[in-house]
């Protein structure tokens, strides 16, 4: 269990400091502690987990980022490995149905299936021309090809600068053409029919960014991800934490919750520890920022001289959007209220996933949700009813932007007044509404709903504008040389999602990518043994 720097604080000495406790912060302290070496990890929030918390209200849990996982179900994907590896085991998975996504536009409905084959045959049946046939095989093979590609591209991340700056392009090449164009400029140079492009885009939801803006690459990445089906954590995403927290003990490493760091303190151009907010210092040989690029070089950096040309190119990377999240309890079992275990991604009567946004962000209180994802924990976890008999659970999230509670950000949390609290009414109505339209069994049976916006991300993660997804994921972030697991000062590293992409399995990766470089031993070695 972490311990509260409000209550107690860290008197022991430690090899490294890790700043968050995400998974690739935590992942990362594991990781250090398979190979002896103890970190404290330091985080601001009063609950370990970064993305991978819960919170509980009124005898109900939530998770707040962690709705599937895909390649976890194969003992032999490294992804399930790594997992393996940093819980010694210990995290268990309950795997989704075969039909693991459902796409909605309008009243149409088209089923993503687990299994590349099967994948291909649900939407043969839909799109049923010589044309459209050709184009989803050959958008399948393409999936795999270019994820492939993505090695060379976040070797790039890990090299000495020096070799990156002559040799980059080189490294990287084979992954240039894909993460270069956007994902909508690839797929209308073979798709001509714009159906198929909305439909086979239906899950830019999980990386924040439509088609027409997205790189390729982290489109290919997630897609291919999920090819092989998703599954969700036995007894929930708190689970992440319960089970590394043990591998990071195990090495005399500790976790701290309250503990916001201020400042990363530098001598001689080398980082050699890290000052509190209440202005205590600690000290070890590296320190790791887990906080992702921005809040580093802005925030914890700021005291600091660093290359103006390369601050340039730091501040040039941009956020990704921005949620809202509705959490909703019911006093019933899933099998009561037949809640299914398949995701929904539901969009407008409109296969154009930018135009939708456009619309949306130029009117967002009357616009319809260019994208609602409705997610069903209570029925994928399979120990739910054990922790919370006769209760169920479902999350509805859609994008949102930052700018539209921006007048309230410097208010306090709980307290930010009543014309606040009308927005967060009128949005929460309209998604239970859109909730209600395809599972009209639930209307009138929610005992309980709270919504949470950019600012409830801003004070809780710290992101500056609320993001979801840390850096957005287009092409100029993956041209960008100035993202490195290694920092301009010596002993100083980064981790995160920043560093290779969003989500759970992209964070973890990283932390492998960063262990990597700080011991000088082939993790990825290690980890496939």
């Amino acid at each position: 269990m972490a311990e509260s720097y409000k209550k107690i604080q860290p008197t022991k000495k430690y090899d490294h400091i890790i700043i968050g406790s995400g998974i690739s912060g935590i992942g990362l302290a594991a990781l250090l502690a398979r190979a002896g070496q103890s970190s404290l990890v330091l985080e601001r929030h009063y609950t370990p987990g970064g993305f991978t918390h819960v919170f509980k209200r009124r005898g109900y849990e939530w998770d707040v980022g962690v709705h599937y996982i895909g390649q976890v179900h194969q003992e032999k994907s490294f992804v399930r490995r790594i997992f393996n590896y940093v819980t010694d085991g210990n995290l268990q998975w309950a795997e989704l149905p075969d039909n693991y996504d459902r796409i909605i536009f309008g009243t149409k409905t088209y089923n993503f299936f687990k299994g590349r084959e099967h994948f291909k045959a649900a939407l043969k049946e839909q799109f049923n021309s010589p044309e459209d046939q050709k184009s989803i095989d050959r958008y399948v093979d393409l999936i795999r090809k270019a994820s492939r590609t993505s090695r060379g591209m976040f070797a790039t991340r890990v090299v000495p600068k020096l070799i990156g700056q002559f040799f980059g392009g080189f490294i990287s090449r084979e992954s240039k053409e894909y993460y270069s164009k956007t994902t909508k400029t690839v797929l209308e140079s073979f798709i001509t029919n714009p159906e198929l492009i909305g439909v086979l885009t239906a899950q830019f939801g999980d990386y924040g960014m439509p088609p027409g803006q997205s790189s390729f690459i982290m489109h290919a990445m997630l897609v291919n991800h999920y090819f092989d089906g998703g599954s969700y954590p036995v007894g929930g995403s708190a689970q992440f934490f319960n089970t590394i927290e043990p591998v990071i003990q195990s090495a005399g490493g500790d976790v701290f919750v309250n503990a916001e760091v201020s400042e990363i303190l530098i001598e001689k151009r080398k980082a050699i520890g890290v000052k509190m907010a209440d202005g205590k210092m600690f000290y070890a040989e590296n320190i790791i920022s887990s906080a992702g690029v921005h809040i580093t070089y802005n925030q914890l950096l700021k005291k600091h001289k660093i290359n103006s040309g390369y601050l340039k190119k730091i501040h040039d990377l941009k956020p990704s959007i921005a949620h809202l999240c509705l959490y909703i309890g019911f006093n019933e079992t899933p099998e009561a209220l037949k809640l299914p275990k398949t995701n929904l991604w539901i969009y407008p009567d409109n296969y154009d996933h930018d135009e939708n946004i456009r619309n949306y962000l130029k009117d967002p209180e009357n616009e319809n949700f260019p994208v609602v994802y409705v997610s069903f924990p209570a029925a994928k976890d399979p120990d739910f009813q054990n922790r919370y008999p006769g209760k169920s659970t479902i999350e509805i999230i859609t994008l949102s932007e930052y700018g539209l509670f921006k007048k309230w950000e410097s208010e306090e949390w709980k307290k930010r007044g009543q014309d606040y609290e009308q927005i967060k009414e009128r949005y929460a109505q309209r998604l239970l509404q859109k909730l209600f339209e395809y599972l009209p069994q639930l209307k009138g049976k929610v005992d309980y709903y709270e919504l949470s916006t950019p600012l409830s991300t801003k004070h809780f993660v710290n992101y500056d504008q609320g993001e979801i997804y840390g850096l957005e994921h287009s092409p100029a972030r993956f041209k960008s040389n100035a993202i490195h697991v290694k920092a301009p000062f010596k002993n100083l590293y980064l981790t995160g999602q920043d560093i290779v992409s969003c989500g759970i399995a992209g964070a973890l990766i990283s932390a492998v990518l960063t262990g990597t470089v700080i011991t000088g031993k082939n993790m990825i070695k290690e980890i496939a043994k």
